[in-house]
């Protein structure tokens, strides 16, 4: 298909050169590999592939999130963890009608397909904040512990799954919601992080 690519002009959402494969660029590809810090998968630094998840969220490269969403699953497989259900942080409902979808769902549906376990949402936004791209590190920081609430209680090992994560606070909400609704172990997987030292300490 980079022929197809090639000739309209579409550029790789990784990188933004010439796409010369459906989807992203070979030298994307070969970068974007599975890396773990405790209990957490990510493939990528936010400086380098944070533009992935702006990619899905903002222009509805859903491609894209079914990409990454199998090497999340191949990055579980190699950690030998084992995972009874994947779900997904969630967002603001009307954000979700203003997309079409939640962008961190379309990656945990596809990580759930590869790791072939049930998806399921289990949690919801308890509570409105605003964007935390729209917000100082301090703000981020003091996101309300009952940001996220859950739907239904839940038995197991499961995945947490985002786009990307920057301070780690929205993904720590919603894994000790997912904690408090009855899992077992949560393990975490993302596109991208800003601090793995950071997201290793929110994810123990």
């Amino acid at each position: 298909m980079g022929w197809l690519e090639a000739f309209l002009g579409l550029r790789c959402p990784g990188c933004g050169q010439p796409l010369d494969q459906a989807v992203l660029c070979a030298a994307c590809r070969a970068e974007l590999v599975p890396r773990h810090v405790p209990n957490f998968v990510y493939l990528g630094s936010y400086q380098r592939f944070g533009n992935l998840g702006r990619a899905i969220k903002y222009r509805g490269h859903r491609e894209l999130a079914t990409l990454v969403g199998h090497k999340i699953a191949l990055g579980v497989q190699q950690a030998d963890w084992v995972v009874d259900g994947v779900t997904a942080v969630p967002t603001l409902l009307y954000r979700e009608i203003q997309r079409g979808y939640n962008q961190a769902e379309l990656i945990a549906q596809a990580s759930a397909k590869g790791l072939r376990v049930p998806y399921q949402r289990v949690l919801s936004r308890a509570r409105y904040t605003k964007s935390q791209t729209r917000k100082s590190l301090s703000e981020r920081l003091a996101l309300p512990e009952d940001t996220f609430a859950a739907k239904s209680p839940v038995k197991g090992v499961w995945l947490l799954v985002d786009d990307v994560v920057t301070t780690g606070t929205t993904f720590a909400r919603a894994r000790i919601a997912l904690l408090d609704a009855g899992a077992a172990k949560v393990y975490g997987g993302a596109i991208a992080v800003k601090s793995p030292h950071e997201i290793s300490r929110f994810s123990l």
